[in-house]
């Protein structure tokens, strides 16, 4: 049973948040074959409820939902040929949609891509998942272009990538204008979100007027990927702004989270490159004029010890057949190991930590049962929720409206 919310202001009266990143049967290629995994149940509405309702079970403060606009690859460039790995996803947003109603505090959280999608609809679709969670949705931008994304849509041509090109100066620029474009996209996201003030709807019967026209805004945004006059169709979310996040591993996705996110996902993979990563990311803030507004969290793909004659990661690797591989720090071991490495993040100034739960269920009811009773032993994380927003979990403001006069 999760615990009540306290009565008050929202604010966050802990230090550390942590996060879960879901996707599939897990982070481990080989995850959809161990003896708990479901993998006949990945496709259905039922599977990913007991995920979040599992998540929220143990206080954490959001759950990402992972997504793409092509089929899951082992090469990040090109579509795979792979019959041993799950392949085959459920809309990201579709599934927050669905899971929301059925939590009361946990934050939900889809990836959208922004290359060849309209920040309109996402407007619209995230603002729309703010009213069903009653204030817990929130969105991560990623950034398209690759594995062949552009042919689906037969709307712009873009090159071909693979790693051998990926540094030279010509991809590069591709690169930088593909997340110029995604800010872009953001901030026409934003603009719509403040389209309409709090108090654009009237919904008085006695007059028969049901909206004030006055207090709806064009939001006339002109640049070099979008045109949009605005204002949105659906009335501003309950949270003012829902949360903008953001996954980034080098200096072009820093400055894109520093000008335009609320939480950036980075991923040190030791204690210098945290440190280092962390430096790079406030200069990038600094920079943006937006210090202390990017909470900045670390990824971890964890595997949880739970049997010590039997560590967890043994047993989806016997089942690999590839080494597993990961963008993010893998981690396996027992709580105590993994409970001093997020404390060390902790201690290096990171915000919070998300963890992607290397074997579904197994990993995720690890974090709920384990780790996160010794993060709260150690007086680190919440005992428990003491708001009903996804800002508020973080200790964010609900922001006033652009357009709201002064």
């Amino acid at each position: 049973m999760v615990p009540a919310v306290s009565a008050g202001k929202e604010t966050s009266v802990t230090q550390l948040h942590l996060a879960v990143a879901l996707d599939g049967a897990g982070w481990h290629p080989a995850a959809w074959r161990t003896p708990q995994a479901r993998p006949r149940d990945l496709l259905t509405a039922g599977y990913w409820s007991g995920l979040l309702a599992e998540a929220e079970r143990g206080l954490l403060d959001f759950a990402t939902i992972d997504d793409s606009l092509t089929i899951q690859s082992a090469d990040p460039f090109a579509p795979d040929e792979r019959t041993d790995q799950v392949r085959g996803r459920l809309d990201a947003v579709g599934i927050a949609a669905r899971v929301a109603p059925v939590t009361e505090y946990i934050g939900v959280v889809p990836v959208v891509t922004t290359t060849h999608t309209e920040p309109f609809h996402t407007a619209k679709n995230i603002a729309t998942l703010d009213y069903v969670s009653t204030g817990r949705a929130g969105v991560q931008i990623r950034t398209g272009g690759f594995g062949g994304e552009a042919a689906l849509f037969g709307r712009r041509e873009l090159p071909d990538l693979n790693l051998r090109l990926l540094n030279t100066p010509e991809i590069q620029q591709f690169v930088a204008e593909r997340f110029d474009e995604a800010a872009d996209y953001v901030e026409v996201v934003r603009r719509l979100w403040d389209s309409w003030q709090d108090d654009a709807e009237i919904r008085d019967v006695t007059t028969g007027r049901f909206i004030d026209r006055d207090r709806l805004h064009r939001i006339n945004f002109e640049g070099r990927w979008f045109s949009v006059r605005g204002p949105s169709i659906t009335p501003r979310p309950p949270q003012g702004q829902p949360l903008v996040t953001a996954l980034g591993h080098a200096t072009v996705p820093y400055r894109l989270a520093a000008r335009q996110a609320d939480v950036l996902f980075v991923t040190p993979l030791d204690t210098a490159g945290a440190i280092r990563i962390r430096d790079e990311v406030l200069r990038e803030v600094a920079a943006a004029g937006r210090d202390g507004q990017l909470k900045i969290f670390a990824d971890l793909l964890v595997h949880l010890d739970t049997d010590k004659a039997r560590p967890d990661k043994a047993r989806p690797d016997k089942a690999a057949t590839s080494d597993h591989v990961s963008d993010a720090r893998i981690l396996a071991g027992s709580v105590t190991t993994i409970a001093d490495h997020i404390e060390e993040l902790h201690q290096l100034g990171y915000d919070g930590v998300r963890l992607r739960p290397g074997v579904l269920p197994d990993d995720l009811t690890a974090i709920t049962g384990l780790l996160v009773p010794e993060l709260q032993r150690r007086g680190l994380f919440r005992t428990r929720y003491t708001s009903s927003t996804l800002r508020g979990h973080l200790g964010l403001d609900r922001p006033t409206s652009r357009y709201q006069p002064v």
